[in-house]
C-alpha cells in the first residue's frame, strides 16, 4: 500500500511518468549494461532488448502496477506480479540484483525528467519501486523455497537423448540429467530456463515449455527457429514486430546433437488449471501449441471427462509442430473436439485464419474456462471474443513467450 504522503504525488505524476516510460527504460536498460555489460551477456534476452520488447514490457508493467496501487489501494496485483515472478525465477534472479536494477531506474528517471523531479516526486517513485520490488522478492523467495532450493540456485545439466524433426522450423529435444537424480514433476503449461554458450562467450538464456512425461524422468522441450522479421503474419510469433534472428534457437537447431550437454533449470510457470467439471478451451497458434498440449497431457492422463474445446491456427499443415500428437490427445478424451485453421492448405491454396466467432462454445460460457497461446494480437482477439460471448475475464488464462506486452491491457 503506497503511503498517505505518496499517493497524491504518484496520481498527479502518473501520466507525465508514464508517458516518459518509454524513454526512461531506454535510458535504464543502457545504463545498467554500460556499467554491468556482464547483465546483457549472461542475464537479459540480447533479442527483445534489440527489438525493444523488453523495454516496452518494463514500461508497462511498472505503470500497470502503480495504477493498481492506486486504484486498488487494500491489495496486491499477485496475478500479474507472479508471471514475472516465475520469469524470474527461471533466470534464477536474486534479490540483490533487485539493488542494481533500483540505481538504474531511479537515475534514468531523473535525468529524462529533470527539473520534475523534486525529491518529494523521487521519494514518492521510490516508494513505487520498493512496493514492487519486494513484492516480487517475496514471492520469488516463495518459488524457490517450494522448488526445494536456495535463491537463484536453479540450475542442473541435461544431456541431449534424442533430437526429433516435428517440422521444418521446430525441433524437439529430449534431456535427461547427466547424474541420472530423480526430477521434480512439473505442473501443465510450466517451462524451464535452457542456458547455451554462443561463440561471442555470451551464456544466453531461454525458455521452452516443457511437454512430455511429467513424471520426473526427463524433459521434452520443442525450439522454433526465430526467424528475422520486419513484420510477421498471424502465425509467426513474433505479433507483427522487427525482430532479429534468434541466435538461442539457431544455436539448439544448428549445433546441438544428441550426447551433447545442457544448463537446464528448474520447472517453472503459473498457468493455472483450475479444479473442476466445467468445460475447458484450448486456443493457440504456432509454437503456442506446446505450454497446452501439456494441459492435454495432464488430462488425458488423469482420466478427464470435461468437455474440451481445442483449436489451432497455423501457417499450413506442414508448419503444425506435434500435429499428430494433438489429435492423438484430444482423441483420448470422452467428450473433446479439435479445429484447425491453415493459412494455406497442404496443396499451397490460401486458406483463412482462425475466427474466433467459428468457436462453438457450451450453451452457458460462463463456465467455461480458456487457455491461449500464441502471437498477442491472435489472444487479444480470442480473448475479446470470448469476453463478448459471456465467458468471464477471470476465466481467460494466457501464455507469452518472452516480455509480457500484454500486462498493462486488462
Amino acid at each position: 500500500m503506497l503511503s498517505d504522503r505518496s499517493t497524491p504525488i504518484v496520481r498527479a505524476t502518473l501520466p507525465a511518468v508514464g508517458a516518459a516510460l518509454d524513454r526512461i527504460t531506454d535510458r535504464f536498460y543502457r545504463r545498467m549494461f554500460e556499467a554491468r555489460p556482464d547483465l546483457l551477456r549472461d542475464l537479459f534476452n540480447r533479442g527483445n532488448q534489440a527489438n525493444g520488447e523488453q523495454r516496452r514490457a518494463l514500461a508497462g508493467s511498472v505503470a500497470a502496477f502503480a495504477g493498481m496501487l492506486l486504484e486498488h489501494p487494500d491489495r496486491r496485483p499477485d496475478a500479474m506480479l507472479r508471471r514475472i515472478a516465475h520469469k524470474h525465477a527461471s533466470l534464477g534472479v536474486t534479490a540483490e540484483q533487485y539493488d542494481i536494477v533500483h540505481h538504474h531506474l531511479m537515475s534514468a528517471i531523473g535525468e529524462t525528467l529533470g527539473e520534475a523531479v523534486t525529491p518529494g516526486v523521487a521519494a514518492a517513485w521510490d516508494e513505487v519501486y520498493w512496493l514492487m520490488a519486494r513484492a516480487l522478492i517475496a514471492l520469488e523467495a516463495d518459488l524457490y523455497r517450494e522448488a526445494g532450493t536456495a535463491a537463484g540456485d536453479v540450475w542442473g545439466r541435461m544431456e541431449v537423448v534424442d533430437r526429433r524433426r516435428e517440422t521444418e522450423d521446430v525441433v524437439t529435444l529430449v534431456l535427461r540429467p547427466v547424474d541420472d537424480r530423480p526430477l521434480p514433476p512439473f505442473r501443465p503449461g510450466q517451462y524451464a530456463g535452457v542456458r547455451v554458450e554462443l561463440p561471442d562467450g555470451a551464456r544466453q538464456i531461454r525458455q521452452y515449455s516443457l511437454i512430455g512425461p511429467a513424471d520426473g524422468s526427463e524433459r521434452w522441450i520443442s525450439v522454433k527457429r526465430v526467424r528475422g522479421t520486419g513484420g510477421a503474419d498471424s502465425a509467426d510469433g513474433t505479433g507483427g514486430t522487427t525482430a532479429p534472428d534468434g541466435e538461442v534457437s539457431a544455436l539448439l537447431h544448428d549445433r546441438v546433437r544428441v550426447g551433447d550437454v545442457l544448463d537446464v533449470t528448474l520447472p517453472f510457470g503459473d498457468l493455472p488449471l483450475p479444479e473442476g467439471r466445467g468445460p475447458i478451451l484450448l486456443a493457440s497458434a504456432g509454437i503456442g501449441v506446446t505450454p497446452l498440449l501439456a494441459i492435454l497431457e495432464h488430462l488425458v492422463a488423469n482420466g478427464s471427462d470435461r468437455p474440451v474445446i481445442v483449436a489451432h491456427a497455423d501457417r499450413s499443415p506442414a508448419d503444425h509442430a506435434h500435429r499428430d500428437l494433438q489429435r492423438d490427445l484430444v482423441g483420448k478424451l470422452p467428450d473433446a473436439s479439435l479445429r484447425v485453421w491453415y493459412e494455406r492448405t497442404a496443396d499451397g491454396a490460401p486458406g483463412g485464419p482462425m475466427n474466433p466467432a467459428e468457436l462453438e462454445l457450451p450453451p452457458h460460457p460462463s463456465t467455461t474456462t480458456a487457455w491461449l497461446c500464441g502471437p498477442l494480437p491472435f489472444m487479444r482477439a480470442v480473448r475479446n471474443d470470448l469476453l463478448e460471448r459471456g465467458v468471464p475475464a477471470a476465466n481467460v488464462h494466457y501464455e507469452i513467450f518472452g516480455p509480457d506486452l500484454w500486462i498493462a491491457d486488462h
